[in-house]
């Protein structure tokens, strides 16, 4: 066993869900191996009972028998492990004062290098090593070192406040609304707002409590007509006014910013799937752009295709978890974007429902934008969006769409229930005699 062993690395028995070495291994029927510990919890925390590195799903939750080969030789790593760790402990530096330590050191604790948003967890550089060498790992999302991850949470939604700002200095709940977000602490503009709120209204308390505003004496002016001197009192009340809505359309900007950045961490590679494209339109070569055509193809009409209404969609599906994609919409007057389940009626006339399978807004009449629930609501924007953004929370039920480059919220489908595979949906709509004839372009 032992010239057997010395060709294995300690990676291959570590946990990805504990990131240590086995205890009580046990494998599952895909092949991966986890502490029985750790995968009963990730199970009774989920929903579905999948495997947390290939996320095959299980009908039926496996029985779970200890591994005695991979735990002996687990103990074997652990044993030599700990001789490592003693007798090295004396040649490593440790955290300096202020900065994060790792939080799975003992003793005398390393500076972390990254914190994950996944497992609340902050790691020194050892300790990091599986998350950028383990393919179950590689999808936890890093950021820079932060304290305290589990107290960052949002009460409202039970959830981490994800959204950093550039400089780190916020973070904000993506399920919060903006009136929401003064239930989180660390909010830079909004302390500077109170502050110059503050003291605009104790110079308002101050010339209020003059004599000469209160009860100044009366003069005369050249038309011999009594008149009181002028009062601050409402000057200043609408400077509080005017601030407080100026701090307020900031703030609303900035939070607008920091969480689009965020979301746009969950964006994926999408490309348009031929075999469901509608006859009459024309793919790119690379699959990243759609137009409408004036000839009709002649394509076999297999049960994937639209038949008549000019619609495709993407190869790519998603049953699970986050994603992001981007579509320039420049230059048209009509178009439909959004996502849509994998079994929509794809034959004949269609309605873009929720019901029927659909969460989409579209652009009419070139300045008509719709977000197509029942019955359709218009949407008021500010500006016209150029490149629109397309974000899906598939467990919280969530799809919003964004207008990328004014960092401002289209319109979201909320409470949606979701239970088969989305599929990116696009929709560059007819021509219209070369009016509408600009295509539609996924972006990276």
């Amino acid at each position: 066993m032992s010239a057997a062993s010395c060709l294995l690395t300690e990676d291959q028995f570590l946990c990805s869900i504990c990131l240590d070495v086995f205890t009580d291994p046990v494998t599952i029927p895909c092949g991966h191996s986890f502490c029985k510990t750790c995968i009963t919890e990730h199970w009774n925390i989920n929903v579905l009972c999948q495997c947390p590195n290939c996320e095959e799903v299980f009908n039926t939750k496996p029985e779970l028998q200890v591994n005695t080969f991979i735990c002996e030789i687990a103990a074997q790593f652990r044993q030599s492990a700990q001789q490592k760790a003693s007798s090295s402990s004396s040649e490593q530096q440790a955290a300096k004062p202020g900065e994060v330590p790792c939080d799975v050191c003992t003793g005398t604790k390393l500076k972390a290098l990254k914190s994950c948003l996944v497992c609340l967890v902050s790691y020194c550089e050892t300790h990091l090593e599986p998350h950028l060498t383990m393919t179950g790992l590689k999808r936890h999302q890093l950021i820079d070192p932060v304290e305290n991850l589990e107290g960052r949470m949002c009460t409202k939604h039970d959830k981490l406040l994800e959204l950093f700002c550039k400089t780190d200095q916020m973070c904000v709940c993506m399920l919060c609304s903006v009136s929401d977000h003064k239930t989180h602490d660390v909010v830079p503009l909004k302390e500077e707002y109170e502050g110059k709120k503050a003291e605009l209204i104790d110079h308002l308390h101050l010339l209020q409590s003059l004599p000469s505003l209160n009860a100044a004496p009366l003069t005369k002016d050249w038309t011999e007509v009594s008149v009181r001197p002028p009062s601050y009192e409402g000057t200043v009340r609408r400077a509080v006014n005017q601030l407080e809505e100026t701090l307020s359309e900031q703030m609303k900007k900035l939070l607008s910013e920091a969480e689009l950045e965020r979301i746009q961490l969950y964006a994926v590679d999408v490309t348009l799937d031929p075999d469901t494209a509608n006859p009459y339109l024309i793919l790119s070569y690379d699959g990243k752009q759609v137009k409408y055509g004036d000839v009709w193809k002649n394509l076999s009409d297999n049960p994937k295709r639209f038949s008549l209404i000019p619609s495709v969609l993407a190869k790519q599906s998603f049953s699970s978890g986050r994603f992001y994609y981007k579509v320039q919409v420049k230059g048209k007057t009509e178009w439909d974007l959004g996502v849509a389940r994998e079994s929509i009626n794809r034959k004949g006339y269609i309605t873009q429902r929720p019901q029927d399978g659909y969460w989409t807004i579209c652009l009419i009449n070139e300045s008509e934008y719709f977000a197509y629930t029942d019955p359709p609501v218009r949407l008021s924007l500010k500006s016209r969006p150029e490149k629109v953004g397309v974000f899906v929370d598939y467990e919280e039920g969530l799809v919003s769409f964004y207008d990328v480059d004014a960092a401002a919220l289209i319109y979201s489908f909320t409470g949606c229930r979701f239970t088969e595979k989305l599929y990116p949906y696009f929709s560059p709509d007819p021509n219209y005699g070369g009016k509408n004839s600009a295509p539609l372009i996924i972006t990276q």
